[in-house]
């Protein structure tokens, strides 16, 4: 017989089973994660409902080209009552007088700047309080200067998000489309940790949200004293203030089409590397019931790949591992089919398993990384 027997329990049967439980727990991980995202339908504001004016925030350290190009369209959002204020974070190249310019057209464009000091050094959560503390509206918006929206709609969809009691509203912040396999697998990084933080919110367990795209109110802000818990971290302006002030019942999620952003994917895997080990930083804070979700997704992952080629010890499991990973895919393309879709992903389908697989094998190392590095500055 070249299949496992069962009649007595050796090896084959041993790695058997513990490859059906890897199967089982990578069902679970796309249920908990895909599913949710799938059946979204968000709670939003009705269309006769008066839309509150809206307060955008946009840090800006050395970003004259980018807020050259993506700034208007930020600043021609169809939306009835809003401000945009750029914070110019001790930038030396062109940035304070692209804002200028552009405050001459733009009557609802306003700056606020922050010098350089040699004895006092911070990070992106300062500037983002000094938008803040600028702004005149209760409802607050967040994108990068290296970010534009996908439509005139952004502002809306996002604002809409505020029915009673949000407090809470996670955009999705994808990569713009690039020729290259690294776009490709940078995409589908940011991809997968917002689907991940998108059905969190969704189940009623927000833990993160991405500076890219993101609305909180102000008095939320103030209630919940800011960034005072992390302050010392450099990076956690998006992340840890969400992980901190999300609940079930103030979190809302917005993955209209209209409403995501896109940024500027980096160009090369020393860049990506960077961006990754900073933001990695972050995560040893997120409450336990935030680090326990993230550790079962990854621990099911990495499981069922270990148990699957352990398959490959003995002849009679042998024979089973193709037909195990063929079904692991054909659930994985039918729980992706749907979320690439919403997400305006669809070009990152067919190739999933195969980022997945490099993905897994690349975190290791940016988690060593992160060990031995100490990042002094923020970047987007």
């Amino acid at each position: 017989m070249l299949f496992p027997e069962f009649k007595e329990f050796g090896l084959p049967e041993l790695l058997t089973v513990l490859a059906a439980l890897g199967f089982i727990l990578i069902l679970i991980n796309y249920i908990i994660n895909c599913f949710p995202v799938n059946q979204l339908k968000t709670t939003r504001i009705s269309n006769n409902e008066v839309l509150e004016p809206v307060s955008v925030i946009i840090c800006a350290k050395n970003e004259d080209e980018n807020l050259t190009e993506f700034l208007p369209k930020v600043l021609t959002q169809d939306y009835p009552d809003f401000e945009v204020i750029v914070v110019n974070d001790c930038s030396f190249d062109n940035t304070e007088n692209v804002i200028d310019e552009f405050a001459k057209i733009f009557p609802n464009l306003r700056k606020a700047s922050i010098k350089e000091d040699g004895y006092y050094k911070h990070g992106k959560k300062f500037a983002v309080l000094v938008g803040i503390k600028a702004t005149k509206n209760n409802l607050l918006v967040f994108t990068d200067a290296d970010c534009f929206p996908a439509s005139d709609q952004w502002l809306k969809e996002m604002a809409m998000g505020f029915a009673m009691p949000k407090e809470i509203v996670l955009g999705y912040g994808a990569y713009e489309k690039e020729k290259g396999f690294l776009n490709k697998l940078i995409r589908y990084d940011a991809f997968m940790i917002a689907v991940n933080y998108l059905s969190g919110a969704i189940r009623g367990n927000a833990y993160m949200g991405v500076g890219r795209n993101l609305a909180y109110t102000k008095e939320l802000f103030y209630k919940e004293k800011g960034f005072s818990n992390h302050y010392h971290i450099n990076s956690g302006d998006d992340d840890l203030f969400v992980n901190q002030a999300a609940n079930k019942e103030n979190t809302n999620v917005c993955v209209d089409r209209n409403a995501i952003t896109y940024s500027l994917a980096k160009k090369t895997f020393r860049e990506w590397r960077l961006q990754k080990v900073r933001h990695l930083t972050t995560s040893p804070l997120y409450s336990p019931a935030s680090k326990t979700k993230l550790a079962f997704s990854y621990f099911s992952q990495y499981y069922f790949y270990v148990s699957l080629f352990a398959m490959a010890l003995t002849l009679k499991t042998l024979i089973l591992l193709p037909i195990v990973l063929l079904l692991k895919v054909i659930f994985q393309l039918i729980f992706l089919n749907k979320v690439t879709k919403k997400l305006n992903e669809r070009d990152l389908l067919v190739g999933s398993i195969l980022y997945e697989l490099i993905l897994l094998f690349i975190y290791p190392i940016f988690h060593v990384v992160k060990l031995f590095n100490k990042p002094n500055k923020w970047t987007n």
